[in-house]
């Protein structure tokens, strides 16, 4: 639904506003080296003027600094008194991939990759977006990747996106009913504003750039003779190639029995980030360890999503199991977490506990609602 009416559209209008987006950018890129290559030669006559006593030139650096100082006031009154919000508008949003960043409080940060898809009379093509929102840990196993949410976004400002927790009955309805492709890799958008590095570094060979140019004015004055300096080339990059991988960690101390409140979320994530892959083939957990397998050659629908994962209900399922299945004083359990068997069939939980009356388990979906109970002494 959401890019069938748009394609049209996205084919007319996409190469265009990619190319105003990218002019706007070189413009404003020249525009802050410009003033940052002033402000510096500014600050070096101030410098040089100091150390020669020069008067012109030290008059010169400060009555620069204080026109640039006066230029930026009375820029940002204008555009205070010019700028006015942009309404939110309403689309559907392709999740193409989700990674919690925290587990420590009730609401986890969560980063996702989607594919906004605005609505035909917006006049605005399917585009990829990268937001970081928190999601209350009973809400994570909603948000699957290839999954559909409703999104509000800025029709100026389409980076800034925000997922409807809470849609209408209508949303949600289209929601579970719409079919939305993967949008180009392309064309993910980005705060102009985000890449703060990028532009600190600008404005840093600016300031150089402008200072340099005043120093070497007067380098007679100042100094000699003068050393030139190289950059290291930087060495190629490498691509990994397809691989199979396992992990495993042991917590210890105190409170270190992975039911506690938060603990299997935070030793997932270094796993993860151990064996550096979200999707794995299996997980295992138990009372003081954990441990993965993985094959990055395995379809996604053939793996398991560590960060969706719901880890705050899986103690839950443990303690269920204790209680139900006829071992009365229950010596250890285990969590083995399993791909679906199909597409659109999530992955599949079960819980082991033994005993001296012998070994029982539960099966449960990845929403933590309990499918399947094998007692002790059940065939």
């Amino acid at each position: 639904m959401g890019t069938t009416g748009q394609r049209r559209v996205s084919e007319v209008n996409g190469p265009v506003e990619q190319r105003r987006s990218g002019v706007g950018r070189v413009l404003a890129a020249l525009r802050l080296a410009a003033v940052s290559a002033v402000i510096g030669a500014a600050l070096a006559a101030l410098v040089v003027g100091v150390i020669l006593k020069e008067v012109p030139v030290l008059a010169t650096g400060g009555g620069v600094l204080a026109l640039l100082v006066l230029l930026a006031f009375l820029g940002g009154r204008r555009g205070a008194g010019r700028d006015a919000p942009p309404a939110r508008r309403t689309a559907l949003a392709r999740i193409e991939d989700l990674r919690a960043t925290g587990g420590e409080t009730a609401d986890v940060p969560v980063t996702f990759r989607l594919t906004v898809a605005p609505e035909p009379e917006d006049e605005r093509p399917a585009y990829r977006v990268k937001i970081s929102q928190s999601v209350n840990l009973v809400d994570i196993p909603a948000y699957r990747p290839r999954g559909i949410a409703v999104v509000e976004y800025h029709p100026e400002k389409p980076w800034d996106v925000l997922i409807v927790t809470r849609p209408t009955p209508e949303w949600s309805r289209r929601a579970e009913e719409a079919e939305i492709d993967s949008a180009p890799e392309s064309t993910l958008v980005r705060d102009p504003d985000g890449g703060a590095g990028a532009w600190c570094l600008l404005v840093l060979v600016g300031l150089l750039a402008g200072a340099a140019l005043v120093v070497l004015s007067f380098r007679g004055e100042l100094f000699t003779s003068g050393d030139a300096g190289g950059s290291a080339p930087k060495e190629p990059s490498s691509s990994s190639a397809s691989r199979t991988f396992s992990t495993s960690t042991t917590v210890s101390g105190p409170s270190s029995s992975l039911l506690t409140f938060g603990r299997m979320r935070v030793t997932a994530m270094e796993l993860e980030a151990r064996v550096d892959s979200a999707y794995v083939t299996s997980l295992r957990i138990e009372d003081h360890r954990m441990a993965v397998r993985g094959d990055s050659a395995r379809p996604l629908a053939e793996t398991v999503h560590l960060p969706s994962l719901p880890y705050e209900l899986l103690p839950g399922l443990v303690r269920e199991a204790r209680a139900t299945l006829g071992v009365r004083d229950a010596e250890s359990w285990r969590i083995d977490v399993t791909p679906g068997g199909g597409a659109g069939v999530g992955p599949r939980v079960r819980v082991t506990v033994s005993g001296t009356e012998g070994t029982a388990h539960l099966d449960a979906d990845v929403t933590g609602r309990i499918t399947d109970r094998r007692a002790v002494g059940v065939s």
